[in-house]
């Protein structure tokens, strides 16, 4: 009986000690592990916040042009269409016109009343010169004529700015080069003489404005300069970088909200004018605190982890106290301090070996 108890110590304490030699063999992370994770440093950083916003793309006001009838009449022909591009001087349209005929009149009618001028002129200074008239009859044929030239260089100035040629008809002409952002004209149709609507807006989108509501509760948050990054909903995954560009200090009635301004440059022309746009507005809060990867922080327990990571044999599991994860970006009130070295992927596959 003595025997078989000394032998059933001797087997719990071989027990133990196996035991405790297992739970002394150190934590090494392998090649394996190494090659799969990355590792970032802890940064002292500014805080920023991040305010969303709504808007819509517009196109940039400087680089647009409103296309109106010169006249009214009937709409011939109509050569583009919405969402064209076209060059500055190409024709957009043509309409015919019973103005446009009365401006060949006036024409014809300055013609000829130059060329009687002209005579008449030249018949005063023959009588003059046989002393059949005065000079005063001289002097007012050349203001006649004067008057007749005028009136004449009137009407082809008329002719020149809207590029009218000899028939009753005029083209609607491409002041710049662009999109065809708007069209509101039709074939065939008649064009009032008092119609002073716009028929054609041209934009030049290679940079474009956004511009976006700001309630009155965040005016005070927003300021020219700040970063802003904008998305749509037809490129959900690009994010659109520029900076608030101009704050319009007027509150719309209507929305109670106040406009801010973004440009945006658009090189591959994806931002349309009317799309609808979320943008986020990154302020700083003048104060400092640590950064790390936002993939480096670990959700456990109901609480947030980061792994410490000093060697491949030294490597700590820390809890920390998040202060704002805004993006790729957590800010850390404390737990990590400037300069250590975190697992910035992977590393719940460290936690995981560390901790099971």
């Amino acid at each position: 009986m003595r025997t078989t108890i000394f032998m059933f110590l001797g087997l719990l304490a071989t027990g133990c000690h196996t035991e405790s030699t297992e739970q002394s063999i150190p934590f090494e992370m392998t090649d394996t592990m190494l090659a799969r994770c990355e590792f970032a440093g802890a940064e002292l950083m500014d805080v920023k916040d991040e305010l969303r916003l709504f808007g819509k793309v517009e196109a940039d006001n400087n680089k647009l042009a409103h296309v109106y009838p010169i006249a009214g009449g009937n709409v011939t022909r109509i050569n583009v269409e919405l969402g064209d591009y076209v060059e500055q001087g190409q024709i957009l349209a043509t309409v015919q016109s019973s103005e446009v005929a009365d401006f060949q009149r006036q024409r014809l009618d300055a013609l000829a009343d130059v060329a009687v001028a002209e005579k008449n002129v030249q018949i005063s200074k023959e009588l003059y010169e046989g002393k059949l008239n005065s000079e005063r009859d001289v002097v007012s044929a050349e203001k006649q004529l004067q008057k007749a030239t005028a009136e004449l260089s009137r009407i082809n100035e008329v002719y020149a700015i809207y590029k009218l040629g000899s028939e009753s008809s005029y083209n609607i002409i491409a002041p710049i080069s662009g999109f065809i952002i708007h069209k509101d004209l039709n074939q065939n149709e008649q064009l009032r003489s008092d119609k002073s609507d716009v028929v054609f807006s041209i934009a030049q989108i290679d940079e474009v404005w956004v511009l976006a509501n700001v309630n009155e509760t965040n005016i005070a948050k927003v300021a020219v300069g700040y970063e802003a990054h904008v998305q749509t909903i037809s490129y959900p995954d690009k994010i659109f970088k520029g900076k608030i560009d101009r704050i319009f200090n007027a509150i719309d009635p209507t929305t109670k909200a106040m406009k801010v301004l973004i440009k945006i440059p658009n090189p591959g022309l994806l931002l349309k004018p009317e799309m609808n746009a979320t943008v986020m507005i990154r302020f700083s809060e003048n104060r400092q605190l640590v950064a790390i990867p936002s993939s480096a922080v670990l959700f456990e327990k109901s609480r947030n982890w980061v792994m410490i990571y000093r060697s491949k044999t030294d490597v700590e599991t820390r809890q920390i106290n998040v202060y704002r994860q805004l993006g790729s970006l957590t800010y850390i009130i404390s737990g990590v301090e400037p300069g250590e070295r975190v697992i910035a992927m992977n590393g719940l596959l460290i936690f995981d070996a560390l901790n099971d």
